[in-house]
């Protein structure tokens, strides 16, 4: 399912214009942005989803084509983990 497509779902379940559903698909997506950004809470949509910043520790790495070592920074990364009923959602089927 692609962007617009989720769009015409969200649509027409919530009974509301594409135009809004796709507003609020745009809020989303910069509130939890926003929020993963400052890395100092979680976003949770109980039994659905769950976002959070992690921090990842320098380490040494290889160059693939010349089997190199070379350093790879310290940074951050975006961990995402299902929640319940998205997990029991994936069994049924």
């Amino acid at each position: 399912m692609n962007r617009s497509e989720l769009v015409a779902a969200l649509a027409e379940r919530a009974e509301v214009t594409q135009k809004d559903a796709d507003a609020v698909l745009n809020a989303f997506a910069a509130t939890v942005g926003d929020v993963v950004a400052k890395g100092d809470e979680k976003v949770t949509v109980p039994g659905f989803v769950t976002f959070e910043r992690t921090h990842r520790a320098a380490r040494e790495g290889r160059n693939p084509s010349t089997g190199e070592a070379m350093k790879i920074p310290a940074g951050y990364g975006v961990k995402v983990a299902a929640g319940s009923k998205l997990k029991d959602a994936a069994k049924d089927k």
